[in-house]
């Protein structure tokens, strides 16, 4: 054993005794006393990674030394215990998903073992992250539920029209601020509408496709953990039933039953560790591209349509007119989905879209002088 080994033993020795204080000084500090014994659990495994790396210093002939928390460390636990866990939980989320990476290049037996355990609390500290705190039992069953959003045809949808009405209304406003004919602005609105439509399909297509790649690998590495430590599978499941407000008994008797069956147990852990719902995928490709063009052109349309009845300044009026209801509209069913007041948010629409056509406006208006 050389001194590069033991000077890697120490390090790893260092900081899973730093993730040890750390989660004794979270559990110090939390009145949920369910919360309290979830950050304890996570102490005592950490704790067999902190003798596990001892052991192979002894071994190598060299003692550890007493403890001393690092300076990052102290700063975690200070602030956690004046500001509460939740100002650090997704530093130590972070801090969790580096842990594994650190042991890359390392090939001691034991090394997938830890890389699995660290892999383990980063998921249960990102669950904690986005809930911000544990719930009480009796709102589990509706924790699930409350949180859903629309999904990805919706979210194509508005931000579909929305992007074509503002792009589109802009681009008539810059080319109308040239002082260029009016069929002039026509066939530009429509090459524009067209451009937006088409543009903001392929985009929706590539993120919802590469999200959906992403996360049938995610599925494929989960149930290969699965197969290869059910056992600590199963308790980190525990664990995130405890985050959430359920006692451990009972918690240990929903893990056991959902592990009678494999299927039932990546499902579960998909959406409860990885937040994924393995029927959906995070929605359909072609559905969000349609979704996405067909409702960009509706709004893009909304800009373009009176330079087919009006000319000159008529064309100009008429198109920020139609285009001011139009964002009216959008804010609103944007308001009912968000929950946002449904004035605000249609005069907010309003306000930012004509602001952006004004400028377009002018800078159009100054080039046209200077052409």
């Amino acid at each position: 054993m050389n001194k590069q080994d033991l000077h890697r033993f120490r390090a790893n020795w260092q900081a899973e005794s730093e993730a040890v204080y750390l989660y004794r000084r979270l559990g110090q500090n939390e009145p949920n006393p369910k919360l309290k014994e979830v950050y304890e659990k996570l102490a005592l495994n950490e704790e067999k990674h902190v003798a596990l790396w001892e052991g192979k210093l002894r071994q190598g002939g060299k003692e550890p030394g007493p403890f001393r928390p690092g300076v990052k460390t102290r700063i975690l636990a200070l602030l956690a215990k004046r500001l509460g866990a939740g100002s650090v939980i997704p530093l130590i989320a972070s801090i969790e998903k580096g842990a594994a990476g650190e042991y890359a290049g390392q090939s001691e037996a034991e090394i997938p073992s830890l890389v699995r355990d660290e892999s383990s609390h980063a998921r249960v500290f990102s669950y904690l992250a986005k809930s911000g705190s544990g719930l009480e039992g009796a709102e589990v069953d509706r924790f699930e539920g409350r949180h859903r959003t629309g999904g990805n045809a919706l979210r194509a949808g508005v931000l579909g029209a929305n992007d074509g009405l503002v792009s589109v209304f802009c681009i008539v406003m810059g080319v109308a601020g040239a002082g260029v004919a009016s069929p002039i602005i026509l066939i530009t609105g429509v090459a524009g509408l067209l451009a937006c439509a088409l543009s903001m399909a392929l985009g929706e297509w590539l993120s919802v496709q590469n999200a959906r790649e992403l996360y049938q690998n995610q599925l494929r590495i989960e149930a290969e953990e699965l197969e290869e430590a059910p056992e600590e599978e199963k308790e980190e499941l525990i664990l995130i039933y405890q985050a959430k407000g359920v006692d451990r008994a009972q918690a240990e008797m929903m893990a056991n039953q959902i592990f009678q069956d494999k299927a039932s147990a990546l499902d579960t852990l998909a959406r409860e560790e990885l937040a994924i719902d393995p029927q959906e995928l995070g929605g359909s490709a072609w559905e969000a591209a349609f979704t996405s063009f067909l409702l960009c052109l509706v709004g893009g349309i909304i800009p373009v349509f009176p330079y087919f009845f009006w000319h000159g300044w008529e064309g100009v009026v008429a198109s920020a007119a139609f285009s001011a209801i139009g964002l009216f509209a959008l804010g609103l069913i944007s308001s009912l989905i968000t929950g946002l007041n449904w004035v605000w948010g249609g005069c907010r629409q309003i306000l930012f879209g004509v602001a952006a056509a004004a400028v377009t406006y002018g800078i159009g208006h100054l080039i046209g002088i200077a052409l």
